[in-house]
């Protein structure tokens, strides 16, 4: 490995790391807000991947988040893992979607919460056979809003305040 790869796989750990961190202090000590939304706070580190590494590290970063903070939590593999995991896939589809139209990380964000709750209601429609569960979608989604600003303008100042990093990354990264 060279010094560029090196320094590009401790971005991609550390960002991991975050990612892991974020999502368990949020479902251990902040939970749930209005009974089944959640803020998102793991997104924010999937937006800033996304803008600064790109589009395969971000993926890596949304399933080392899935897969390592069900292991850490004991939930793998169980119906809490399929619902997130389900939650994420529709959530990079749509972050991959938006980065390749280059839209603002304002909208990214809001389609980004509004696929990872349509994801989730699907996965739970389709794991439990309860199309009925459909019926909740409209509040999700209605929820997924607010959610996704707040995630999309936190990723924003973090971006913002880290540009001599995003410099760095992207020097190196050309070398």
């Amino acid at each position: 490995m060279t010094i560029n790869k090196n320094r590009h796989f401790v971005y991609l750990t550390l960002l991991s790391a975050m990612a892991i961190t974020l999502n368990l202090i949020e479902s251990i000590y902040i939970g749930p807000i209005f009974l089944t939304l959640r803020i998102g706070l793991a997104n924010i580190i999937a937006l800033i991947t996304i803008r600064i590494l790109g589009v395969r590290d971000m993926i890596i970063v949304n399933a080392m988040r899935v897969m390592i903070g069900n292991l850490l939590r004991g939930t793998i593999f169980g119906s809490t893992f399929w619902i997130a995991f389900g939650g994420v896939v529709l959530s990079s589809i749509s972050l991959v979607i938006c980065d390749r139209m280059k839209s603002s990380l304002m909208f990214t964000s809001v389609i980004s919460s509004i696929c990872h709750s349509l994801g989730q209601v699907l996965v739970v429609m389709a794991f439990y056979n309860q199309p009925a569960f459909a019926a909740i979608l409209p509040y999700m989604l209605l929820g997924s809003i607010p959610m996704g600003i707040l995630t999309g303008y936190t990723a924003q100042l973090v971006l913002t305040r880290i540009k001599p990093l995003r410099k760095d990354i992207e020097k190196n990264m050309n070398r």
